[in-house]
C-alpha cells in the first residue's frame, strides 16, 4: 500500500446518519473495484472504508455511515470536516471484481457496504460489461435509502442488469421489495451456482448469506467479500 495525501474536494450528507466524501489524491493512484482503503488519523490508528468509486475516476468517493458523536466513523467525519487535506493509505482488500471470469455477476449489499459494490457495477459500465448483472441492496427502512434513481440509471446502462433495493421495513410509500435482502435475492434465484457473487455489510450479514447461498448451489470459491478473512 502507499500513503497518499488527498484534498478534500467534498463532505456532503447523503441521509442523517450517511455521508459523502470526496478526495482528490495529489498523485496518481490505482486499484481494482471493490478494494478498499485505510484512512490514517495517526501511525497507530488507521481505519477501513470501501471505495465507493470505479477505479476510473480521478476522484475517490467514500461512503461513511457514522452514527453517534463520537463513534469510530464519527471521528473520521470530524477530522475530513477540519482538514483541508487528508492521508489515506491504498489500495487494500483481496475482494476485488475479477474480469477474467465469464460467469453471470451477483453484486448483494446491506447498508453503507453498498460503497463496495458501487465501485465495482461502476466499473463494469466503465468496460462496457456484457455478462448478466443483479444488483441487491438492503436497507433497514426507506429513510436510509439514497441515490436509488442514479443508482438505476447507472446499473441499467449495462446490456444485461437488474437493480433490486429491499427494506426490511416499509412505509406506506414504499413500492420495492421488502424483507432481508439475501431471503429476497433466495425466492428470486432459484440456484446460485452460476454466479460470481460480490458481498459487503456487517460481519455477521455476511457470514450468513455465504452459508444461505452455499445451501441453495452458491459455490464458495466464487464468493468474494473482505469479511470471509475475519469470520
Amino acid at each position: 500500500m502507499k500513503t497518499i495525501t488527498c484534498q478534500v474536494v467534498e463532505i456532503s450528507p447523503l441521509t442523517e446518519h450517511v455521508y459523502k466524501v470526496l478526495l482528490k489524491p495529489e498523485q496518481a493512484v490505482s486499484f481494482e473495484a471493490g478494494q478498499y482503503l485505510n484512512f490514517v488519523m495517526s501511525e497507530e490508528d488507521k481505519r477501513p472504508f470501501s471505495i465507493a468509486s470505479a477505479p476510473e475516476s480521478e476522484i475517490i468517493e467514500l461512503q461513511i455511515g457514522a452514527y453517534g458523536a463520537d463513534s469510530y466513523p464519527m471521528q473520521v467525519i470530524d477530522r475530513i470536516k477540519a482538514s483541508a487535506t487528508v492521508q489515506v493509505e491504498m489500495p487494500a482488500g483481496k475482494a476485488q471484481f475479477r474480469a477474467d471470469s465469464e460467469r453471470p455477476i451477483l453484486l448483494l449489499a446491506g447498508g453503507t457496504g453498498f460503497s463496495y459494490i458501487k465501485s465495482i457495477f461502476e466499473h463494469l459500465v466503465n468496460s462496457q460489461c456484457q455478462r448478466p448483472v443483479i444488483v441487491y441492496w438492503g436497507l433497514r427502512e426507506p429513510s436510509a435509502c439514497y441515490e436509488l434513481e442514479k443508482t438505476a440509471q447507472t446499473i441499467g446502462k449495462l446490456a444485461h442488469s437488474s437493480f433490486i433495493p429491499v427494506v426490511e421495513t416499509p412505509d406506506e410509500n414504499w413500492q420495492g421489495k421488502v424483507g432481508l435482502v439475501h431471503e429476497v435475492a433466495m425466492k428470486d434465484i432459484v440456484s446460485f451456482e452460476p454466479y460470481d457473487i460480490y458481498l459487503a455489510g456487517r460481519f455477521d450479514m455476511v457470514g450468513k448469506v455465504r452459508q444461505d447461498f452455499i445451501e441453495q448451489g452458491g459455490i464458495k470459491a466464487h464468493m468474494f467479500a473482505d469479511a470471509f478473512a475475519f469470520i
